[in-house]
Parts: structure tokens; sequence; C-alpha cells
């Protein structure tokens, strides 16, 4: 009951509830608009359900709606995020899987253009967007998602490789069913959606953080716990001013971490000297944490 009447609750439901919305908005205008005029089949599920729908529609005797498709295959994989991921993500998951199969049903499909180099272009920038927007504010948009973090766990493998592995497989299915020409505009699309959610996403990028502090035996305990990031220590640094000793601390983080080490750093030495390097190249091992 305390947490129902809490502000800030009720302030990141309304926040996240809308980005949603937004989210279903946006990706049903790239489908509906974009990659179904120009037939473009996108990755993940999406595209898994893109492939069902033309198979069913040209070698069936029936119209099978996408978005039934598209909400049908994303059941069994929230009842396996139930059990694997955190569970207040994967509810907002379900809702914002749910607003976007209802989106992409109501939306009328419209052919803007049937250009496939433009319909793969702006249906990958509408998608990227909506998906970087999404990403931004801690939300899961479901499909292949939910599989990539399990198998990431089982793995070991990057989230990247096995994304590529996982939309390049439907990718050479959509071109050996409907024509290799469309595979190729499929792949543009997928490119042009990843670099525009790192565009808008920025949280996954690493930064250098360098901490100048004089209570060390709090500061490293409290990182290392909460962050569990390798931590190098310069000691024994004397301030110019004041001539007080002090202790420099270097370590790497991610920007999804940097609310944390906020909150970290007000709670065991508030005082510290806290600078942030952007645009970090890391050449050896760094371990990701996941957001789940």
């Amino acid at each position: 009951m305390r947490m129902l009447r809490n502000k800030d609750f009720w302030q990141e439901m309304i926040t996240k509830l809308t980005v949603i919305l937004i989210y279903a908005f946006l990706y049903s205008i790239a489908l509906n608009l974009f990659w179904q005029p120009g037939r473009i089949y996108a990755g993940g599920i999406t595209g898994l359900s893109q492939i069902i729908s033309t198979v069913v529609t040209r070698w069936g005797s029936f119209y099978l709606p996408i978005s039934v498709i598209y909400y049908v295959l994303n059941i069994p994989l929230f009842i396996l995020a139930w059990f694997k991921l955190n569970r207040k993500l994967v509810i907002f998951m379900i809702v914002s899987v749910t607003s976007a199969s209802f989106a992409i049903q109501i939306l009328p499909s419209v052919a803007l253009t049937t250009d496939p180099i433009i319909c793969a272009i702006f249906g990958g920038a509408v998608n990227g967007f909506s998906l970087g927007l999404a990403l931004k504010y801690g939300l899961s948009t479901g499909g292949l998602d939910i599989v990539i973090i399990i198998l990431r766990k089982w793995t070991g493998q990057s989230v990247g490789a096995i994304s590529m592995i996982i939309n390049g497989l439907i990718v050479l299915t959509a071109g050996y069913l409907f024509g290799w020409p469309y595979a190729f505009y499929s792949l543009l699309s997928i490119i042009v959606s990843g670099k525009v959610t790192d565009l808008v996403y920025v949280k996954h990028q690493k930064v250098q953080v360098m901490i100048i502090t004089q209570k060390p035996e709090l500061v490293i305990p409290g990182l290392q716990t909460q962050l569990t990031r390798g931590i190098t220590m310069i000691p024994q640094a004397e301030g110019a001013y004041d001539h007080q000793p002090q202790t420099i601390l270097i370590t790497i983080i991610t920007y999804y971490e940097m609310e944390l080490l906020e909150k970290i750093m007000k709670k065991v030495d508030p005082h510290a000297f806290v600078s942030v390097s952007q645009d970090v190249k890391i050449l050896s091992q760094f371990k990701e944490l996941d957001i789940v």
C-alpha cells in the first residue's frame, strides 16, 4: 500500500506507459506504412510473423493478421521470461507487446511508397527510434530479446552475435521463399534500425570514471558490491590547494550504471570529486551486466 501512495512510483508508471504507447504507435507505422508495402521483412519475431502471414496468405485459404501471429508467438516467450527474468520487466513487456499488437491491427496499411530501398531505410529508422526510446526508459519490447538474453547467459556469446545469427536466419528464409532482392533490402532495414537504436539508446556505452576521495575504505566496497567492476587505486595522492591526502580510483562502467554510481557516491562519500570521460574504447575484457 505504501508503494501505491508513493509519488515516484506513479510518476514512473505514467512515464513508462506513455513511452509504451509512443513505441507501439511508431512500431506500427514502421510495419504498416513502410515494411509491408515495400515487402521488407524485419528481424526478430516481427519478421517471423511476416513470413508466416505471407505463407498462409499465398498458399493457404485464409488471411492471418500479423498482429495475431506476433502476439501468439510472444506468449511462450512471456512464460519463459516470467521464470527466468525480472518479473516487473516482464509485466511491462506484456503491456508493450499487447499495445504494439493492437496498434498494428488498428493502423491501416497505407502504401506511401513501394520503393523497397525507401521503405527499408525509413521503416528501419522509425523502428530503431521506437526501440531505442523503449530501451532508454528501461522497457523490453518482448520478442527475441528474451531469447537473446537467455542464450547469452547460457552460451556466454555477445548480444550482437546472437542477434545477427537469429536475424540472419530470418532474412535468409524470407529471401529463399519470396525473392533474394528483398532479403538484401530487409538486411538494409535491420542495419538502419540497429544504428538508429544506438543513437537513441546510449546507456550501453562505456565511460571511464575517476574518483578522488579521502574515504577509499568506504567507496571501494560500495562500488565493488553494487557495480561488480574492477577498480584501479592510486594511493597517496595529494591535493595541490590544501595538501590533504587523497586516493584516486579509476573504473569503467556503462551509461546504464551512471544513476547507480551517483546513488552510491552520495551515500558513501558525497564530498568526493567524480569525473566521467565519454567515448572510452576497451581493448581488454569487459564484463557487461544484464539489465534484467
